[in-house]
């Protein structure tokens, strides 16, 4: 059916293509999520006030986070091309694509979970410290789970946007859908592969949208 309405599609290479997205967006959400919330923790907690108030570590971690944001994703992948094949063995293929996605989308998340952890009633933590809780306490019984919400609101935001990074990343031989509109459909003016892909990258990113909204909206309990 799909092959009589666009006569140019290799089912099999779409399939592998599809799935590489996949792989790409997960692990790389995986990532970004332990990484953002170490740095979305390190912001809040050393922020003026914080429990670890610290103004140098506080602007250190600021400015790591602001540079990363600053740098267009696909300049990013090209800046890390030495440290992927150190930590990879290649630069081409889902795999090598991993690094530059966490370390792309990381920073922008690790900002969303400071704002997440800063909306968390400061009465509950104060009620939380007079009672003789320790730091780690805090963080693991009232600041994630009370912002929890939020932080999986962010990290659907997150998830959009890493589908859209292996879309870049696929144009220079990352794999996925990206890279298959592009070699496969653009470069060879097979321009039914290429609205197939994007149909599909649509419909993984409402996939995603509709995963991230049902969980938030179970975990919210106002």
């Amino acid at each position: 059916m799909l092959t009589n309405l666009f006569p140019n599609l290799n089912m099999e290479d779409l399939w592998v293509a599809t799935y590489e997205t996949f792989y790409m967006t997960i692990l790389s959400l995986f990532g970004t999520f332990i990484f953002g919330i170490l740095l979305g923790l390190l912001l809040y907690l050393t922020m003026k006030g914080g429990i670890w108030q610290n103004k140098l570590l506080n602007l250190i971690v600021a400015s790591i986070v602001n540079v990363f944001r600053a740098i267009p994703f696909i300049i990013l992948i090209l800046l890390l091309f030495p440290f992927t094949d150190f930590l990879i063995g290649t630069i081409r293929g889902p795999n090598a694509a991993l690094p530059a996605l966490i370390i792309g989308a990381a920073p922008f998340y690790g900002r969303l979970v400071e704002i997440a952890l800063k909306e968390v009633d400061k009465g509950v933590i104060e009620a939380a410290k007079s009672m003789g809780a320790k730091t780690r306490t805090i963080i693991f019984r009232v600041l994630l789970p009370e912002s929890m919400p939020a932080l999986v609101s962010g990290l659907t935001v997150t998830a959009i946007a890493l589908i859209g990074y292996t879309a870049m990343a696929g144009v220079i031989g990352a794999g996925g859908l990206g890279n298959y509109a592009y070699f496969f459909g653009f470069q060879r003016r097979m321009f039914d592969v290429v609205f197939v892909c994007t149909v599909l990258i649509v419909i993984i990113v409402f996939i995603f949208q509709f995963i991230g909204d049902f969980i938030t909206n179970k975990l919210d309990k106002r």
